[in-house]
């Protein structure tokens, strides 16, 4: 919005009441060919549609104020969903775990570096949900993470290996008390002043792991946590886990959302010529066909399974 009243600022337009529809696409085209401040290009669809989104609800406001509103005439950017999914390889994530051996002078930012890339990669967790959990979501007992403030208030536990609990219960016992007030708060993750870490520091660090490998190909990948969450769920595909399983790690309330990631491996199956890729999803298609001659409630030895 900000950007918005700057440029009817410099087109000398001082009220609202004077908006037209024209003006208004002339800002929007305004926006879809200026550069981009954070990287190199324009601006993405998603983030045109986000401009969209805030004049809508800003029309919203003005409704809800007793005023006209303004006329929108603008067409959503329509988005190809797989291409947008930017994914890094394994060897890539490697990458970004050993550059947490060095990707900080203090050793207490290093190792929460390498426990936020845990809690993106290894678990799958969204932004949102890493730095609203608390000490007490961490049930080691029983391998899990308890996620309590997901996606639309769903709850849910996510499975974590002894491994990756080994290193969240070095950080907490070992490193976390070397934060400031670090006691005034349950967060696991917290910041030098002892406050919970915020979605955009959380974002920075990423970056910041990101130079310091040094690859020019991961650096300019510009990853966020989901481009994380989304690198797990491709890999546990390529690995041969089924999508109901994937589904349930990641929190998506239907199947639909999860079967992005196999179009996604049919593609670069597809242009790798990748046999074997071709028939794990080989294997995937024929798991879900239904065949009628089989009762219901058949169930196929557990070793076919495994």
């Amino acid at each position: 919005m900000r950007e918005f009243f700057h440029y009817l600022e410099n087109e000398n337009i001082n009220t609202i009441n004077s908006l037209t529809v024209q003006q208004i696409k002339d800002y929007y085209n305004h926006l879809k060919t200026r550069n981009n401040q954070a990287r190199e290009g324009g601006l993405s669809k998603a983030y045109l549609n986000k401009h969209q989104q805030a004049l809508f609800k800003f029309n919203d406001y003005l409704k809800e104020h007793n005023h006209k509103g303004i006329n929108i005439h603008l067409k959503r950017e329509e988005q190809n969903q797989r291409d947008s999914l930017q994914i890094l390889t394994q060897d890539e994530i490697k990458q970004l775990f050993k550059a947490t051996d060095y990707s900080n002078e203090q050793e207490r930012i290093r190792k929460r570096d390498k426990v936020i890339l845990v809690l993106l990669y290894s678990c799958g967790l969204r932004r949102n949900e890493v730095v609203n959990l608390k000490i007490k979501d961490i049930v080691f007992d029983k391998e899990r993470i308890h996620v309590r403030k997901g996606k639309n208030y769903k709850e849910r536990f996510v499975p974590i290996n002894e491994y990756n609990l080994r290193i969240i219960e070095e950080y907490i016992y070992d490193y976390r008390p070397a934060f400031y007030n670090y006691k005034q708060t349950e967060y696991l993750l917290i910041n030098y002043r002892g406050k919970p870490l915020q979605g955009q520091s959380l974002s920075n660090r990423l970056t910041a792991i990101a130079l310091i490998t040094e690859n020019r190909e991961l650096i300019t990948k510009n990853i966020t946590p989901h481009i994380l969450r989304h690198s797990i769920a491709t890999h546990l595909l390529e690995k041969g886990a089924k999508i109901e399983t994937i589904s349930q790690f990641l929190g998506h309330s239907s199947l639909e959302s999860t079967q992005i990631y196999t179009h996604l491996l049919e593609h670069k199956a597809k242009t790798n010529n990748d046999e074997q890729l071709h028939n794990i999803l080989r294997e995937k298609r024929l798991q879900q066909q239904e065949y009628s001659s089989i009762p219901k409630g058949y169930r196929t030895p557990k070793y076919m399974d495994e």
